[in-house]
């Protein structure tokens, strides 16, 4: 272990997770991720140190007074810090004030402990999945994601990854979570339409994002990797679906060429709109129904996240939330 400033020593209480941090509140020794660092001048022309902690609880706006150069490039990016410091209340919200920080050596720490994770039962949550999937009728579509849910390294992605790196069930299980809300609500919804083909929406809300296994990384934060930053998540479940399709085709037991594109129909358009990503509008009412599920699934997440962040207990809304395009009604008090 590295001491960089101070002796970092140890808390002897148990562990303060960030939720739970109150203004005038001393910490010493407990361990946070480090998620965003920046150097910056004050006015009067020293240099002070903007972070941001985290866990898996939430994220902690960190300031540094007076800090150093060779303090500043010492601090990784999505490394864990023993840090020292005392929490302030900045704008209603909790802000820690940063005394010193020992940096933490590789493998000291399971970083995963840090990350916020899905409150359910991820090992439930894929049995439910697997079991609504197993009602699809059509033998092909079925031979289809068994292409996927056997395969064990894409299986264990699948029920870690978190569906976004930011918006919405951005936590570890995230993806999986939000596949489940989606296929509960297509049995619900889908009684009522009955011209709307069944197994093709279920088969597409399971494949909607599979891509977002490829496309974030969630060891030590939730980044976009390489392949999620070229390609994105859109085309490269595209591309896996057309490799295992073409994979039962060799087998034997291709699929209908129609079903098939049908298929990949709803997995380019369900985001719904060329703004938001999508290369191409829904035109199938399967698609429809993908899209707003989906999307309904999404938003009321992001609505949830703004009032469970919101700190200021003297406003019945919330502050401006940039993906929503408003503020959010809490309650009265």
């Amino acid at each position: 272990m590295t001491d960089v400033v101070g002796s970092g020593s140890r808390s002897s209480t148990a562990p303060r997770y960030i939720r739970d941090l109150q203004s005038g509140e001393r910490i010493d020794g407990e361990i946070f991720l480090l998620l965003q660092k920046d150097l910056r001048t004050s006015n009067n022309g020293s240099l002070y140190i903007h972070a941001v902690l985290g866990d898996q609880t939430g994220q902690l706006l960190t300031r540094m007074w007076d800090a150093s150069k060779e303090f500043f490039e010492t601090l990784e990016v999505g490394a864990p810090l023993r840090v020292r410091g005392r929490v302030e209340s900045y704008k209603n919200k909790p802000q820690f004030i940063l005394d010193g920080a020992t940096v933490c050596e590789p493998g000291e720490v399971d970083v995963s402990r840090f990350l916020p994770t899905t409150e359910n039962d991820r090992e439930q949550m894929w049995k439910r999945t697997l079991e609504v999937l197993r009602t699809i009728r059509d033998k092909h579509l079925l031979a289809l994601i068994g292409q996927f849910i056997n395969d064990a390294e894409f299986a264990d992605r699948y029920q870690a990854a978190p569906a976004a790196r930011n918006n919405h069930h951005a936590y570890i299980g995230g993806l999986l979570e939000h596949t489940l809300n989606l296929l509960e609500l297509a049995l619900l919804v889908l009684p009522r339409y009955p011209r709307v083909n069944r197994d093709l929406v279920l088969t597409g809300v399971f494949l909607h994002d599979i891509g977002k296994t490829a496309e974030l990384s969630w060891t030590t934060g939730f980044e976009y990797t390489t392949e999620g930053q070229m390609l994105g998540h859109i085309v490269q479940a595209v591309s896996w679906v057309d490799q295992k399709a073409a994979a039962l085709a060799q087998a034997g037991t291709p699929l209908d060429p129609q079903t098939l594109l049908s298929v990949k129909h709803i997995i380019v358009a369900h985001h719904g709109k060329y703004e938001f990503g999508s290369p191409r509008l829904p035109a199938t009412a399967e698609a429809f129904m993908v899209h707003y599920l989906d999307n309904l699934d999404a938003k009321l997440a992001m609505v949830f996240n703004a009032i469970d962040a919101d700190q200021n207990p003297d406003s019945d809304w919330t502050g401006w939330t940039p993906a929503l395009e408003n503020r959010v009604f809490k309650g009265a008090r």
